[in-house]
């Protein structure tokens, strides 16, 4: 397997142009992570007890780091139907004619796809901040919910990917996403806490690597984390290097 840093960065400057050329995206994949954290933050804000979110903070904040990984897993998952519209017109077949390992097309769609899925998550870590009122992480936070967010975007890429480069039409491709995704987000830490959670449930949630995601996230910027930062680190990137190996080698078993 051969490494070729300039015809990956070609293909994660395609992915880049096409998110760049397309406004409509840009601004309908923030409505949803939005609506969540209004209606959902500032409505049970209003009326949870005393004590039932952890750290003594108000629900919108605790909410926030699960919104900023919605934002995430929403984008980044669905990133992979690019590979489907490629085939119906054409464009993956001269991609894969090109003179290029196909894992460099994968490491590059895995990049591009991770880059707009963190740029549109910033977007809505601070909208959420100005919105929850709550407190600036430090720069050294920062900077972990950042490497967290990266691994947690490639992850899904991949394994949208992984998915996109086993089906042949985008109707499959959305209908099979939608049922991976909706469990992936409910049944993780993203909006109600572990602690609190039903023995069953606490269970699946547990085997959810999403919640490791979030977990990592929500401790770096609000202090509210319950696993441990080495476990959610841990399992962030194992998650990551699985799904980057699946994703390359169904890649490249792919037919036109």
């Amino acid at each position: 397997m051969a490494i070729e840093p300039v015809k990956i960065y070609a293909v994660w400057l395609r992915e880049i142009k096409r998110f760049l050329n397309s406004k409509s995206r840009m601004v309908g994949s923030l409505a949803m992570p939005l609506l969540f954290l209004v209606a959902l933050g500032g409505g049970f804000s209003s009326f949870l007890p005393a004590g039932s979110v952890p750290g003594g903070v108000s629900y919108s904040t605790y909410l926030l780091p699960g919104i900023v990984a919605m934002t995430i897993l929403f984008t980044s998952i669905f990133s992979g139907v690019s590979i489907i519209w490629d085939r119906e017109f054409g464009f993956l077949k001269e991609m894969l004619a090109a003179p290029t390992g196909r894992e460099n097309i994968v490491f590059g769609r895995t990049l591009g796809g991770a880059t707009t899925a963190i740029i549109q998550g910033l977007m809505i870590l601070v909208i959420g901040l100005v919105i929850t009122g709550a407190p600036l992480p430090s720069p050294l936070h920062m900077a972990g919910a950042f490497v967290f967010m990266s691994f947690l975007s490639c992850f899904l890429v991949a394994v949208g990917i992984a998915i996109a480069s086993t089906l042949q039409e985008v109707e499959t491709f959305q209908l099979v996403m939608n049922l991976i995704v909706m469990p992936l987000f409910f049944l993780s830490n993203a909006l109600i806490p572990i602690e609190k959670m039903p023995g069953i449930l606490k269970g699946v949630t547990t085997l959810n690597p999403i919640t490791y995601a979030v977990d990592g996230l929500r401790d770096l910027m609000i202090g509210q984390g319950t696993l441990g930062l080495p476990l959610d680190f841990a399992v962030c990137l194992v998650g990551f290097i699985v799904a980057l190996a699946v994703a390359t080698y169904l890649f490249s078993k792919t037919a036109i």
